[in-house]
């Protein structure tokens, strides 16, 4: 780095977690922590866990109603929550009873 070169922690952060391999870990958190924020007070008042394993989102839910209507927008909802943390990490979302 160029010592006369002005850089942003946020920005050297970012190349840190890029470089450390940890940048993909941090987005998958991210993901799971905005569920309730994208999707709203009521799907999360209707979700027991929430959790991402190999792209794939495990949401239980506990509603069968809110189950079988997330399930027709499936790919909606992977499209907010991928633009909700700015990356693809999320490649499909499986509602569980």
């Amino acid at each position: 780095m160029d010592r006369h070169t002005a850089h942003s922690i946020g920005d050297l952060l970012a190349d840190y977690l890029r470089e450390s391999g940890l940048e993909k870990q941090l987005l998958e958190r991210q993901v799971v922590d905005k569920w309730p924020e994208v999707m709203g007070p009521t799907v999360a008042r209707l979700t027991r866990s929430v959790e991402l394993k190999n792209g794939v989102l495990m949401v239980r839910i506990s509603s069968a109603a809110l189950k079988a209507q997330l399930f027709e927008c499936r790919s909606e909802v992977v499209s907010k929550l991928n633009a909700s943390v700015g990356a693809q990490i999320v490649s499909d979302v499986r509602f569980l009873g």
